[in-house]
């Protein structure tokens, strides 16, 4: 088995004197895609803000250093243009070879021709594109989403989630991945693992072959795995009331 790219052990998180993720215990494997689903509350994004260092946590926690942010909110910075937001992370790199890295995640998210643009003349689906490709061009260890399409429509979010996985397979990295969505979970990733109230409920290891079509979403195996995961959701939020 692949060494464990992240390493979580007895990780706790409070706010206020108040615990909310209560000494929790899983690994990442290099390249593996592993999405985080529950309920409003149970501490999901905590968990991932935690992991990138942005809030105080104790346990023993192994992440890599060079770590890329997509955040649900658009987080790009509106007063740079496209080609501005790509190539914010690279100030350290030699002038030729930053515009060459801009040029190919231009090319990447399909926005060529939209580079000159600000965020505020784009789709909200394009400007997500800019934030992953400017979270991408730095090429750090692992990517940290959370609920990076939660603010879209349907239909752009389904595209999005195809060419996210699009990106990824080329990309092969590490991936942790936040949403309420469980079959976004399942059509993404290599394990879905569920949090409620703090605490792992389960994890589930997703076989569907790759690379992944829309119509996977149809299949039994796949509505089978979201049965199991509801089931598991509904049997934590039986117990709480």
């Amino acid at each position: 088995m692949p060494e464990a790219h992240i390493s979580v052990s007895g990780l706790r998180i409070g706010y206020d004197g108040q615990e909310v993720v209560h000494g929790i215990s899983f690994a990442v494997r290099h390249g593996e895609f592993v999405s985080i689903v529950g309920q409003s509350g149970c501490g999901k994004s905590s968990l991932l803000h935690a992991l990138a260092g942005f809030i105080d946590k104790s346990g023993d926690v192994q992440v890599p250093s060079d770590i890329g942010m997509v955040f649900q909110n658009y987080a790009v910075f509106p007063w740079l243009t496209v080609r501005g937001n790509i190539a914010f992370g690279l100030r350290n790199c030699q002038a030729e070879s930053r515009k060459d890295i801009v040029l190919r995640h231009l090319e990447m998210i399909g926005l060529e021709r939209a580079a000159s643009k600000y965020p505020f003349q784009l789709s909200g689906g394009q400007v997500q594109r800019v934030a992953l490709a400017r979270a991408l061009a730095p090429d750090p260890d692992a990517i940290f989403m959370d609920e990076p399409f939660g603010a879209l429509d349907m239909f752009t979010r389904e595209r999005m989630q195809k060419w996210l996985l699009g990106v990824w397979e080329k990309e092969s990295k590490t991936v942790l991945f936040v949403t309420h969505n469980i079959e976004e979970a399942i059509f993404l990733s290599d394990r879905v693992i569920v949090l409620g109230d703090g605490i792992i409920l389960g994890e589930f290891p997703i076989h569907l072959e790759r690379p992944r079509a829309e119509q996977v979403k149809f299949e039994r195996e796949f509505t089978e795995l979201k049965r199991e995961i509801l089931l598991n959701m509904e049997r934590d939020n039986l117990a709480q009331n």
